[in-house]
């Protein structure tokens, strides 16, 4: 009982003092409850409360930046991980990659326009560089078949300079492939991902006479599906 009465004693002489509760319980091993019933009268001044609001305010940060460092060590070990159980790839997975590629993002025939090129757009400099080769090593499209266009909000403010040597360093394709760049004057998407310094527009990546070839992908599109097909 003498024992319980001054580990109150210490607790209130702590909390006017300005100390937190949790600072109070690591110096006196009792349990939440009873230091609350303590302590629910006691007063601290203006200056402790704001010391304290500090304090967990950076306990808070310090531990958003344990969880962020713990997440991206995560990610990256999940990541390296996955990276082993993709090998030994050949053309014949290049062939169907660059056509579920095609399939999701590029411009397919219909009824109203059964003559489409083979066109295909995207902003990520990694699937630009797999559709490219693709092209090239599936489909045998030579280089001075493939046409490039930009297209880029108004409110990124990017020189036609900078992305036309951004997509070239992407693309291996010489500056001069990448002379029609179109400013769009639309309202942006505010909820849009891509944006920020690190975007560069859109590429839309046409090769030229290739009515047949889009018919082509698209009969290696239908082969896939009847591959997959379960009954």
């Amino acid at each position: 009982m003498v024992s319980k009465f001054r580990e109150k004693e210490v607790a209130i002489k702590l909390r006017k003092s300005g100390y937190s509760y949790s600072e109070i319980l690591k110096k006196i091993k009792v349990s939440k409850s009873s230091l609350s019933e303590w302590l629910r009268n006691i007063k601290i001044t203006n200056s402790q409360l704001e010391r304290l609001r500090s304090k967990n305010a950076t306990a808070r940060k310090l531990g958003s930046i344990a969880l962020k460092s713990k997440r991206l060590s995560k990610t990256k070990e999940i990541i390296d991980m996955a990276k082993t159980e993709i090998k030994n790839l050949n053309d014949d997975y290049l062939k169907v990659i660059g056509a579920v590629l095609y399939w999701a993002e590029g411009s397919k025939q219909s009824e109203s326009e059964p003559s489409r090129e083979l066109i295909f757009t995207n902003s990520d400099p990694k699937m630009i560089k797999i559709y490219l080769l693709w092209l090239k090593t599936c489909l045998q499209v030579n280089s001075e078949d493939i046409k490039f266009e930009i297209y880029i909000h108004e409110s990124y403010s990017k020189t036609p300079i900078v992305l036309s040597s951004y997509w070239s360093k992407v693309t291996e394709f010489s500056v001069n492939h990448f002379c029609k760049i179109y400013i769009k004057k639309n309202k942006v998407n505010s909820f849009r991902k891509n944006n920020g310094d690190n975007y560069y527009g859109v590429l839309r990546i046409t090769v030229r006479k290739s009515t047949d070839i889009n018919r082509r992908v698209m009969g290696w599109v239908e082969g896939i599906c009847l591959q997959f097909q379960r009954s």
